[in-house]
């Protein structure tokens, strides 16, 4: 699997490109943003064909970009846990803070926990890890030993949970139980800011050092 990320908008979101091959057009788009031009820009520039859009969670500076992919890639799918499809409605999306109208976008499938996706042989695990939203996600790919973690975790930090629908215990369980307990070589990338991995957090990060112990 090749994966490529750009960083775009004010909030600067990670988008994830994966193709299944050096060779491969055909793509599929982890989150896409709030300003997407620079991400339709790269797609464009090679050539790339985004089939889907899979949402780690339903927040604007991760929706936002779903609209201007779909005017120009009309066929591309998106994919997001059923308890954030009211964010896709304006719902709790944390809009206010763009000053932006908020369109709605429609989901073709919903996620839940334990499910796996496959597409253009790429399978990535659903893990529904609540917390910073109610169905927010992590992409998990056993083959690359790398798990896509949305705003759930970051480098030495975890991801805000005062946000409306956030819950501190259940992020923090989320964590250590769906996260932290994959191998400690899994590459760990979120949603903003650098990547990082399983035993780095594990041994690092503040809010899990009561938690685990060094091996």
């Amino acid at each position: 699997m090749i994966i490529e990320m750009l960083t775009i908008g004010s909030f600067e979101t990670n988008c994830y490109i994966l193709r299944s091959s050096s060779s491969s057009k055909d793509c599929l788009v982890i989150d896409a943003g709030l300003e997407a031009q620079p991400l339709v820009n790269y797609l464009l520039h090679n050539n790339y064909n985004p089939l889907s859009v899979i949402l780690t969670h339903g927040h604007v500076d991760h929706i936002t970009g779903v609209e201007l992919l779909r005017q120009n890639w009309p066929k591309l799918k998106i994919y997001i846990h059923k308890l954030d499809v009211p964010m896709l409605e304006g719902i709790d999306n944390l809009s206010e803070l763009t000053g932006l109208p908020q369109k709605k976008i429609k989901a073709d499938f919903l996620l839940e926990d334990g499910q796996l996706i496959e597409i253009l042989g790429i399978k990535l695990k659903v893990l529904h890890t609540p917390g910073h939203s109610p169905g927010s996600i992590c992409l998990y790919s056993q083959d690359e030993k790398t798990i896509f973690v949305g705003d759930t975790l970051f480098e030495g930090s975890v991801g805000r949970t005062d946000f409306p629908g956030g819950s501190t215990e259940q992020l923090l369980n989320s964590i250590k139980e769906k996260i932290l307990t994959l191998p400690g070589n899994t590459k760990i990338l979120p949603g903003h800011g650098p990547a990082t991995t399983v035993a780095k957090e594990k041994k690092f990060n503040p809010f899990f050092e009561d938690f685990f112990c060094e091996d």
